[in-house]
């Protein structure tokens, strides 16, 4: 089906955005080739590994087909190679990592359904898929996780699982559901970052009381 060549082919982009993110990272950290590379591996499918893990859903996408592991690791590599001319792409990749979120939590929701499980557990696995592999890269990298204290992140990904959940069950044709829910996804996003919206902050500073 044509929904379905387009979602996969989105998929792929965003994977491959994220293994770029992911070694720019790394390079932030002064890795080596290695440290790149698998920063890039867990940044594009840690989100969808935790995901099919946690659901008992084997094998895992990169080990039944290891050219995606490839490609992903090709394009960390490539990430050092052109890494001088990424700032100047750097609108490009917002919109493409927007993309790749709103995917990722469509397709982690969509999965989760076919294998038989809740609509609230789909929303949730939406989100991981979505997030998760950010929140690895940024623990590898000694970070706090950016979607804790950045733009919304997690609640795109959150409203755009849920949205694709709830015109699922009330009888939305698939193809209409997943062009609304992705559009609706990056759009969001897209706004987040323009206008700078963000979740409200807790800044909690211990003080003893005997302190002066």
């Amino acid at each position: 089906m044509l929904e379905v060549k387009v979602i996969s082919f989105l998929w792929l982009i965003g994977i491959l955005a994220e293994a770029m993110t992911g070694a720019l990272a790394a390079g932030k950290k002064q890795m080596d080739l290695f440290g790149v590379v698998i920063i890039g591996c867990v940044t594009a499918i840690g989100g969808g590994t935790l995901r099919d893990i946690l659901l008992g859903n084997y094998p895992l996408i990169w080990i039944e087909n290891v050219h995606y592991l490839i490609a992903i690791a090709a394009a960390s590599l490539l990430t050092v190679m052109i890494a001088p001319v990424m700032r100047h792409l750097s609108k490009l990749f917002l919109a493409i990592d927007a993309i790749g979120l709103a995917v990722f939590s469509i397709i982690g929701a969509q999965k989760t359904l076919l294998l038989g499980f809740s609509p609230e557990i789909a929303i949730v696995m939406g989100v991981v898929t979505g997030v998760f592999g950010g929140v690895i890269r940024d623990i590898l990298c000694n970070q706090v996780p950016l979607i804790f204290k950045k733009e919304l992140y997690a609640l795109v990904a959150l409203l755009t699982a849920s949205a694709y959940v709830a015109m699922k069950f009330n009888g939305v044709p698939e193809w209409l559901n997943l062009s609304i829910s992705l559009i609706f996804g990056f759009s969001f996003r897209m706004l987040a970052i323009r206008y700078k919206w963000s979740m409200p902050k807790f800044d909690y500073q211990y003080q003893s009381d005997n302190a002066h």
